[in-house]
């Protein structure tokens, strides 16, 4: 049903004159009465009855103002939905308990009336294209390639160096040390099951096993975080590795330790990605909040990233 036909018909019911109804849409009176012609002819009823003292509505007419309101007012409510600064921004975590979920909170906190609808994407190759094709207005990802392979019309930023820690239990070989040196890692084993080849993380991880000799294993079924903290919490073995920024609950007799890395410092390196021609009013507040808080990632004796990342 045409729209403009239907916000026609109310504008002549509502003035009762269909040269009024003109003047206040802004058209001439032969373009009301076409678009009133032609709206009866889709109906296959008559609407008005032409007098002396104007357009009154017949029966019809009558039963279908107050339906024809509904649809305008519909029509209202679907633009406002999707217009900028109206609707909810829409931002790609990776996970509710990392890093970039804690930067977003953190937003939020700093614009307690921005409106947030927050999801997790699977790798950055989906996210990416969720950006691209407008089903998300950001993602906080590692970008594993060059901004100049990114596609056309995408922008991405780094906004976090997280430092990487090392988790185990009590009984591992290195629970009592504050701190442990890449180098020192080599020889014991590092597992990480939720390690899925293809994936950003599988490159980060591949990149610092590979500069330092360690070996990082992702055998055996990802069960999710709680059965590998329990495992690594029972093993003199097993250690593993989380983003310093990670929310972590395990089971009070676990008894792990988060042992910082150092000398130097892994950072993983968070990036904001966006369409350049997003023009919500919230993407620009939140870009402006992580470029006023970035504080890259600082080890005693420097950082590490992979070379793809720097």
């Amino acid at each position: 049903m045409d729209l403009n036909a239907v916000r026609t018909f109310v504008a002549v019911a509502d003035s009762g004159r269909f040269q009024e109804a003109a003047a206040g849409l802004s058209i001439t009176q032969q373009a009301v009465s076409k678009r009133v012609a032609a709206l009866e002819r889709d109906l296959g009823v008559r609407l008005f009855t032409r007098t002396a003292r104007g357009a009154l509505l017949t029966v019809d007419g009558q039963a279908f103002l107050p339906h024809a309101r509904d649809l305008l007012r519909a029509e209202e409510r679907a633009v406002a939905s999707v217009r900028p600064g109206r609707r909810a921004l829409r931002v790609d975590v990776i996970g509710r308990r990392l890093a970039p979920a804690g930067l977003l909170r953190d937003f939020h906190r700093a614009h307690p009336g921005t409106g947030l609808d927050v999801v997790t994407l699977f790798d950055a190759e989906a996210a990416v294209d969720a950006v691209r094709s407008g089903t998300v207005d950001a993602s906080f990802r590692a970008v594993t390639h060059s901004a100049r392979r990114l596609p056309d019309g995408i922008e991405a930023t780094r906004v976090l160096d997280e430092p990487v820690q090392l988790v185990t239990g009590p009984a591992h070989a290195l629970a009592a040390a504050r701190a442990v040196t890449p180098a020192q890692l080599a020889g014991y084993r590092i597992w990480m099951p939720g390690i899925v080849p293809g994936t950003e993380w599988a490159a980060y991880y591949a990149d610092l096993a590979a500069a330092f000799g360690l070996t990082i294993e992702a055998t055996g079924p990802d069960f999710g975080t709680a059965p590998l903290l329990d495992t690594i919490a029972d093993s003199a073995e097993l250690a593993t590795f989380v983003g310093e920024g990670t929310r972590l609950v395990w089971a009070a007799g676990d008894d792990l330790r988060r042992i910082a890395v150092r000398d130097p410092t892994p950072v993983y390196p968070h990036s904001l990605v966006w369409r350049a021609d997003n023009p919500h009013p919230a993407l620009t507040a939140l870009r402006g909040y992580l470029a006023s808080a970035r504080q890259p990632g600082q080890g005693d004796a420097g950082t590490w990233t992979p070379t793809w990342a720097r």
